[in-house]
């Protein structure tokens, strides 16, 4: 089971990218998601920005620094 969370600025984070998603949530706007395999075994489905979830797939690693946008590497 993962859990859905709210990027912050200052949040540290990485792993694995386990899906790809995106939608149309509020009927207007496209959102792209990715759920994300962290260090600890925890799943966390995050927001990313449409670049960045066109410029990776399952199993890339993705990293989150502090006061930075998520990052595939």
């Amino acid at each position: 089971m993962f859990k859905s969370r709210k990027i912050g600025r200052d949040d540290s984070w990485e792993g694995i990218v386990t899906n790809k998603s995106r939608g149309m949530l509020d009927g207007s706007n496209m959102y792209h998601f990715v759920e994300v395999r962290l260090a600890d075994g925890e799943s966390v489905k995050v927001r990313i920005s449409r670049r960045l979830w066109k410029s990776i797939e399952v199993d890339d690693r993705i990293v989150k620094r502090p006061g930075a946008a998520p990052a595939g590497e």
